[in-house]
């Protein structure tokens, strides 16, 4: 409904009364309802001017002047119509009861107004002399406008009541339209903070976990006596820490950075193994800037260390291939070595909550598959591909990881 038609119900619009001043809203509507008269009066006047000329009747002045005072009466009675009509507003629970009232209302306004009509037309008519029968006295005037105008003076009542009732259902329609969508945004937003509140506790979980391990194998060189490859594997860990904890409000990284961390985990791992261990890490250069769980392929490395390298004489391999599958990342993360690399209920914390971020993130277009082997398994994370900024450059180790 446009803003014109639905000022002219403002007066009595409590909502309206916050932003406007009353005596301001009320000149506003009568003005938009003197207009609408005046559009209706003119058209009748239009029909009866030209009845007289055909007829060359002398009293056309008398004829504007007539309809000049009905024009500015109706809509100075149409404010009445309007406060009735707020006053007692036809609801469902007592619409018989109101439609009653407002039958009485309608009858007792074409009364009135019959009788303002005739107080001013016999005025009139007796300054411009004599004039059919409006000279003959307020009385027989108001006699003749009840028989030929209180229908139409009870349809008008009722008119701008149905209308002034379908604006209001329409406003408090758009006012429940208006709190449902307050009501879904503001459910969105607790969703959201419920996802990252739970995404939140995710990473706190995982860090501690990685953390300790980290430094169990650095420990692991010390008390072997490797104290040059603790020193390096400790100036590694410090590099990895801070990158970590430079991202750790962070749920999602780019694939590059990611990869930087993993490196940086796996260069200390490649100190513990020597030549056990041989990383190979390919991506496209298209997809480095692709979305994906902060620490995400940290736990998947782990895994694939401590069940396939960590458990084999002869060591073995880890292999990381990222690359776009239509609207899909894919990373997989392959092993080799080992009598069999485990199975996945028994990796324990860090691929449970893998799996927990990835359906938090992304519900169903987030998976992570896992097919074991008696040589090796192989790990693929599943994400929907899309593309975030770059944050900033990390040390990347180059001496082992390829």
């Amino acid at each position: 409904m446009s803003t014109f038609a639905h000022e002219a119900f403002l007066p009595f619009d409590s909502q309206a009364l916050r932003h406007r001043p009353r005596s301001l809203q009320v000149l506003r509507t009568f003005a938009i309802w003197l207009a609408a008269w005046t559009f209706v009066g003119l058209m009748f006047l239009g029909q009866d001017i030209t009845r007289r000329l055909f007829y060359n009747d002398p009293s056309l002045w008398m004829e504007v002047g007539f309809w000049t005072m009905r024009v500015v009466l109706s809509a100075v009675l149409t404010l009445a119509i309007l406060r009735l009509g707020a006053s007692f507003p036809i609801e469902k629970r007592v619409w018989a009861r109101r439609i009653s009232l407002h039958v009485l209302f309608s009858l007792c306004f074409g009364v009135g107004r019959t009788g303002l009509e005739a107080v001013v037309y016999s005025h009139l008519s007796a300054g411009w002399g004599p004039a059919y029968e409006w000279t003959q006295g307020v009385g027989f005037t108001f006699k003749v406008l009840l028989i030929f105008g209180l229908h139409q003076a009870v349809i008008t009542y009722w008119f701008i009541l149905v209308l002034h009732t379908a604006v209001r259902y329409y406003e408090k329609f758009q006012e429940r339209a208006e709190a449902a969508l307050r009501l879904e945004l503001n459910a969105a937003e607790l969703r959201e903070q419920v996802t990252r509140a739970q995404l939140g506790a995710l990473k706190m979980q995982l860090q501690p976990h990685f953390l300790f391990n980290t430094l169990n194998t650095i420990m692991g060189m010390v008390r072997t006596g490797e104290v040059q490859q603790a020193e390096r594997a400790l100036s590694r860990f410090s590099d990895l820490l801070r990158a970590v904890l430079d991202d750790m409000d962070a749920q999602e990284v780019t694939l590059e950075r990611e990869l930087t961390y993993l490196r940086l985990y796996l260069s200390i791992e490649q100190m513990r193994f020597s030549d056990r261990l041989v990383v190979r890490i390919e991506a496209d250069p298209d997809v480095l800037d692709a979305a994906v769980p902060h620490m995400g392929l940290q736990p998947v490395a782990e895994n694939a260390v401590r069940h396939g390298i960590g458990s084999s004489v002869g060591g073995g391999s880890i292999d990381v291939q990222a690359s776009r599958v239509g609207s899909q990342l894919h990373i997989t993360v392959q092993n080799t070595g080992g009598t069999r690399a485990g199975s996945p209920a028994g990796w324990g914390l860090g691929l449970s909550n893998l799996r927990a971020r990835l359906k938090q993130l992304h519900g169903a277009r987030g998976e992570l598959r896992i097919e074991c082997t008696d040589t090796g398994a192989a790990v693929e994370v599943i994400v929907p591909y899309r593309r975030i900024a770059a944050a900033t450059e990390l040390p990347v180790p180059m001496d082992s990881v390829q």
